[in-house]
């Protein structure tokens, strides 16, 4: 009973949140960002091995026949190690009840593809009108340094739509949705088999295992 309850305690953080989305994925070969301020001018949050996570707000809205997924939001992940797999996760409270739908892309994909240029380009442009300089230079702080690996270092575009997901007597929830509080989080696997943040409960649960085998 006592190792039960110890390893339901140890598992206990993972599952506070009250609403999670992910998506896992492998990083594609070694390719660098562009060396112009082309990507820095997109204004886009940053999420690497070094910045795994940011607590931010996504807009949404409700579906429509134009946007029957929501908002889009635009990330950027970098630094990512080649042959790697990750999983992002985004973590929303219970009491914005919200549907999220994750994608990640290559820049050759987001470039080749005219629907995700041009939300990508509208997003942009709308980051451009709401950031000040303050913010700008807090994004640039996120950036990810040079890798210095054999195998170098690769980045993807992170897309993500939010649609809201409840119905309220207040009128004016109804027809303006509140931007969401979210957490938003990149995983590294270790070994391309467990996720990097369970690594401490899965050594844990090791060694109650072994400790209860001898006993």
């Amino acid at each position: 009973m006592a190792y039960t309850f110890l390893i339901v305690w140890l598992l206990w953080p993972y599952c506070a949140f009250a609403n999670v989305e992910k998506v896992i994925f492998l990083a594609p070969a070694a390719d660098n960002l562009p060396q112009d301020a082309s990507i820095d001018n997109l204004f886009l949050t940053r999420l690497s091995e070094q910045y795994p996570s940011v607590r931010t707000h996504i807009n949404a809205s409700f579906p429509s026949t134009d946007f029957p997924k929501g908002i889009e939001s635009w990330f950027l992940l970098e630094g990512l190690r080649p042959g790697r797999r990750y999983e992002l996760r985004i973590c929303w409270l219970a009491t914005q009840p919200t549907s999220f739908w994750l994608y990640t892309h290559s820049l050759d994909h987001a470039f080749a593809t005219p629907n995700l240029l041009a939300s990508l380009s509208d997003y942009a442009y709308a980051r451009h009108a709401q950031l000040g300089s303050e913010d700008s230079r807090s994004l640039l702080q996120r950036k990810a340094e040079a890798s210095t690996s054999d195998v170098g270092s690769t980045f993807l575009f992170l897309q993500v739509l939010a649609a809201a997901d409840y119905f309220s007597l207040n009128q004016t929830i109804m027809e303006v949705v509140p931007p969401v509080a979210v957490d938003i989080i990149l995983d590294p696997y270790i070994l391309n088999v467990l996720p990097q943040s369970l690594a401490p409960t899965g050594l844990y649960l090791l060694v109650i295992a072994v400790g209860a085998w001898f006993n």
